[in-house]
């Protein structure tokens, strides 16, 4: 990454490997906060650190196959409910031993033990331990399908923990071995609140989960999956007990919501009394800053905002790679990309080297296409998977080609809807190239972008879109993606999980599965690769670019460490403090 002073999921499903769907762009246009004050008007000694995002977090389970994304996991799943591990600026695992220390003690089988800290609790004083990872072991595996968890990918290798409440010490045998064993998200969300609201003790309700009794954790599968909306107000706060550094202090929806200091929390204090998120467009985010209504930003990267930024005294601009990459999804479960030949008609008109040209470059002058999904350019062994998976012959527009396609299969002007959340200048621009290019060919291309398109009950979650085209945010790990390319068994919005275009192919799955299972990094190298081939020979989908990551800030602010990973900036919110 790159400095200038003037003055970044893939987010693994359901393992905190998890890649997230982000939708760098906002849904409804909502002004800043006034609640908070200016971001530099108190003392330095009490002042509020404010940082932007687009997104308003609906949710504080963000690990439900409807709420996981980044507008949650941005907010919560950082320093307000963390685990035994992070995400490291690289995009690796970064051991979070204020929490746990853990040691694989066997490879077979693959065994880990946790040890937890004896004085973790959570913020209302209730234990940390083994409930909670009893919890997660419950939502997790499978076995309880009335809980909603975005992927059993992980916790479905891990049998049932042997280990009562109240113990620190818990180990965790698996079936067979995984890739990512040390990016196992452990404690989620806290078991005795989903007790109490199921009817239960703590005790019996890992009694039940020992017992396989899912009738008696019915009730309990409820309020995990639903009673942590939020519907325009904050669920009570008893709800809401925190095992990180910061609690949730208040929420002003439509504004802001603003994190306080977790007086029980054992480990290092945050170094800021509060921290607010304020929810801001894109294209305000700038303004906001050079007016002291924020103190961070991350806006999505465009040659005008980062001049405009560095024409900001006071504020300094840190611009570089990430996991974040825009893509366009096919439609495999209705509608015209079903037809090989069609897709293929498509690909060939879609001016991705246009696109990077014009849109990336004059950000990143040493930007190109990204010729794959699941590797990307400032990886070591990206231009050996492109060779192998022939990504790259795509990145020339073959006009006649697609045309000659469309005729053959009798499609003349085949309209195709491409969808995308709005307001997002850039992706708009992206659909406007796209339609000049392939109207050429014969396609009726419509933009069909959305305010929520990204909303429950929105047009990507009910498959109202032909292509869509969105952001997974991402890491160094292996496990998290794989998901988003294994069949699914329901195309519902609640069974795609990350497989949003429901694409399938029973040889690949296979191949995913043998990626799960492989610890050793060269043979995983080699089945990615194959994943990329095979991705490409259906073509599943088209990557376009990565995302050029940019983030600013107030000099008056202090430790923040923008991270190449879905973790995003407030990775460590816990550290932010002001002059």
């Amino acid at each position: 990454m790159s400095y200038a002073r003037r003055t970044g999921r893939f987010l693994a499903a359901a393992t905190g490997a998890a890649i997230l769907l982000t939708a760098c762009g906002t849904g409804e246009e909502k002004p800043a906060a006034k609640d908070s004050g200016s971001a530099s008007s108190a003392p330095a000694a009490d002042a509020t650190v404010i940082h932007a995002h687009e997104q308003e977090p609906n949710s504080y389970n963000g690990f439900t196959a409807e709420e996981y994304s980044s507008q949650n996991h941005i907010v919560f799943n950082t320093r307000v409910l963390q685990d035994v591990w992070g995400y490291s600026t690289d995009g690796g695992v970064a051991r979070n031993t204020e929490v746990a220390t853990y040691e694989k003690v066997s490879d077979d089988p693959l065994t880990v033990k946790y040890t937890f800290n004896p004085k973790a609790v959570w913020s209302d004083g209730a234990d940390l331990g083994c409930a909670d990872v009893m919890l997660t072991w419950a939502t997790g595996s499978g076995k309880f399908t009335d809980f909603s968890y975005i992927s059993t990918e992980q916790w479905g290798l891990v049998e049932l923990p042997d280990c009562k409440v109240g113990d620190k010490e818990i180990t965790l045998k698996y079936k067979s071995p995984f890739v990512d064993w040390e990016a196992l998200d452990v404690v989620t969300m806290p078991a005795h609140i989903v007790a109490e609201q199921g009817g239960l003790t703590v005790e019996e309700m890992v009694d039940a989960i020992k017992g396989g009794d899912k009738a008696k954790l019915k009730k309990a599968a409820e309020f995990y999956n639903k009673g942590w909306l939020f519907n325009g107000k904050l669920p009570d706060k008893k709800l809401m007990p925190a095992s990180g550094p910061f609690i949730i202090d208040s929420y002003s929806p439509g504004q802001s919501i603003t994190l306080a200091r977790n007086e029980k929390y054992w480990g290092e204090p945050a170094k800021s009394a509060k921290v607010t998120i304020r929810f801001i467009p894109q294209d305000e985010q700038v303004q906001a800053l050079q007016n002291g209504e924020t103190n961070i930003i991350e806006p999505q990267s465009n040659p005008d905002i980062v001049a405009q930024l560095e024409g900001l005294n006071g504020v300094t601009v840190k611009t570089g790679d990430q996991f974040l990459y825009d893509h366009l999804d096919f439609n495999f479960n209705k509608g015209p990309f079903k037809d090989a030949n069609l897709r293929k008609a498509f690909a060939l008109c879609v001016p991705r080297q246009q696109i990077v040209d014009n849109l990336i470059k004059p950000q990143n002058p040493e930007a190109k296409t990204l010729d794959t999904r699941n590797v990307v350019g400032f990886q070591s062994q990206y231009a050996d998977t492109v060779a192998f998976a022939g990504g790259d012959k795509w990145g020339t527009v073959d006009i006649e080609g697609a045309k000659k396609l469309l005729t053959d299969a009798g499609k003349s002007k085949l309209k195709v809807r491409i969808g995308y959340n709005q307001p997002n200048p850039r992706r708009t621009q992206v659909v406007e190239l796209i339609k000049a290019s392939c109207d050429q060919a014969g396609f009726d291309i419509v933009d069909t972008g959305s305010e929520k398109f990204f909303a429950d009950g929105g047009d990507l979650a009910n498959g109202n879109f032909d292509v869509a085209l969105f952001g997974w945010a991402g890491s160094a790990l292996n496990s998290g993606w794989t998901s988003t390319y294994h069949t699914v068994e329901k195309c519902t919005p609640s069974g795609k999980g990350n497989n949003k275009g429901c694409y399938s192919n029973k040889e690949l799955d296979k191949v995913l599965e043998q990626i799960l299972g492989e610890t050793d990094p060269a043979k995983t190298i080699e089945l990615v690769k194959q994943v990329e081939k095979t991705l490409w020979d259906d073509l599943a989908t088209i990557p376009l670019y990565t995302q050029p990551a940019l983030t600013a800030w107030s000099e008056t602010v202090q430790n923040v460490v923008p991270n190449a990973s879905q973790a995003s900036v407030t990775w460590n919110m816990h550290e932010w403090s002001m002059q």
